[in-house]
């Protein structure tokens, strides 16, 4: 029996068992990676700069891209630098941190999503209210309530975590550190307080989605109560891209984490952790790009270099 007292660095799961495997996924995170920053970049870069972005739905995409930003910085670097040196340790510490960068950023996300369905409610269902009950200051709340939130079950998570005693070696089955894998090396009869806390996340989680699927249950009511065709089809062109990206954000963690065990296999727990925690930020700039021509024109602006000649 080791205690994690006794562990001074955890190992990692290889990505592949040969150097010409190692080189192709390095190459493939980097590609995904420098995708991802370049279209999150845009976004924030986009509604920095273009004055007739600064609305509510706007100012809460750029708070996802920032957490699309911080998702892919955490998890992949590390990656890309054990596929290159052929490495899979790291530091007990560095695992510490991974792991709560990753809660704090998908946290972080998942309330963002919820916060944005309420603008799309708002939006649709309450048009005649929409300045009043998402002014400036209300979104800088909420914004800041999501944040704050996603930083203390980040805290709680991983100061439980790493204070578990570990009795089944330092191995973890994964290529970043996850609670789950921590969970799996600690003794049977020690993570009883960390179920707790991940069954209060559980319920929280959980409100968040019945708040977005009641959301928009009214809203889709609301739309096809639209006399015009015309305007039923604006009001769904505004909620389809943050549908598309709350469908690939639970779609892909829920069945990541909720999988039956008898379809469970190393490397289908593999191609789903990437699954949710890289595909998402990448996808998620052109999912709101393609239906929205005014941030598309904001994006051209930028790129052309009209915000300058402004």
């Amino acid at each position: 029996m080791s205690n994690s007292s006794s562990i001074r660095h955890f190992l990692l799961l290889a990505l592949a068992d040969t150097w010409q495997l190692q080189l192709l996924h390095f190459c493939l995170l980097l590609g995904i990676s420098l995708a991802a920053l370049l279209a999150n970049g845009l976004i924030i870069s986009a509604v920095a700069c273009g004055h007739h972005l600064h609305t509510p739905m706007f100012f809460f995409l750029l708070n996802l891209a920032l957490s699309d930003l911080g998702s892919i910085c955490t998890t992949v670097p590390k990656a890309m630098h054990n596929s290159l040196w052929d490495t899979r340790s790291i530091s007990d510490s560095g695992c510490a941190a991974l792991l709560f960068f990753l809660v704090f950023f998908i946290s972080a996300e998942y309330f963002l999503l919820t916060i944005m369905c309420y603008d799309r409610y708002v939006s649709i269902c309450k048009p005649l209210h929409y300045g009043t009950l998402l002014g400036s200051r209300a979104c800088s709340h909420m914004a800041a309530a999501a944040w704050a939130s996603a930083f203390l079950n980040a805290l709680m998570h991983t100061a439980n975590a790493f204070s578990l005693p570990l009795c089944h070696g330092n191995a973890v089955d994964q290529f970043f550190c996850e609670i789950p894998q921590i969970l799996k090396l600690s003794c049977s009869n020690s993570y009883i307080r960390e179920l707790g806390l991940l069954a209060l996340s559980v319920c929280v989680a959980s409100s968040c989605f019945v708040f977005i699927v009641f959301s928009y249950v009214q809203i889709f009511r609301a739309v096809l109560r639209i006399p015009s065709e015309q305007g039923r089809h604006k009001a769904f062109s505004t909620c389809l891209p943050h549908l598309a990206v709350v469908s690939l954000f639970f779609s892909s963690g829920f069945f990541a984490y909720l999988k039956p065990p008898s379809i469970s296999s190393p490397s289908l727990d593999l191609a789903l952790s990437v699954l949710y925690s890289v595909v998402p930020p990448t996808l998620n700039p052109l999912i709101y790009s393609l239906r929205n021509q005014e941030f598309k024109a904001a994006v051209w602006r930028l790129v052309t270099g009209q915000y300058q000649k402004h």
